[in-house]
């Protein structure tokens, strides 16, 4: 099974549809990314519904390990910075995309962590 999973930083103050729209920009550019990098992974996702998963971090340094064990397993990631026209500063991290990618891979990086 393919899927991609976003996590999302909960330390910094967003609102609903704030956190909604920083989910969105992230699955659309790992999808971008992955379409590029890896496309039979990319299509296999597209063909099954796109298996979306929201996980949750407590802060930026935890955000990082979970990208920093994603890259070490040669998972595609992508950050997403804030651009800061509305309730964040400009190059905020919010969160980060990996996949689509096998899921037993993403599970052994982000498999500890809780849904949004």
């Amino acid at each position: 099974m393919i899927k991609q999973v976003i996590v999302v930083r909960r330390d910094i103050s967003m609102g609903t549809g704030k956190v909604a729209a920083q989910v969105a920009h992230a699955a659309v550019l790992g999808a971008e990314r992955v379409r590029a990098l890896r496309r039979e992974w990319f299509e296999s996702w597209m063909r099954h519904g796109q298996a979306k998963i929201v996980l949750k971090v407590k802060g930026m340094e935890e955000l990082m390990q979970v990208k920093q064990r994603a890259e070490e397993l040669d998972l595609p990631v992508v950050q997403v910075d804030d651009a800061g026209l509305t309730q964040l500063e400009p190059g905020t991290t919010t969160c980060i995309a990996i996949g689509p990618a096998p899921a037993e891979v993403i599970d052994k990086v982000t498999g500890g962590l809780k849904l949004l």
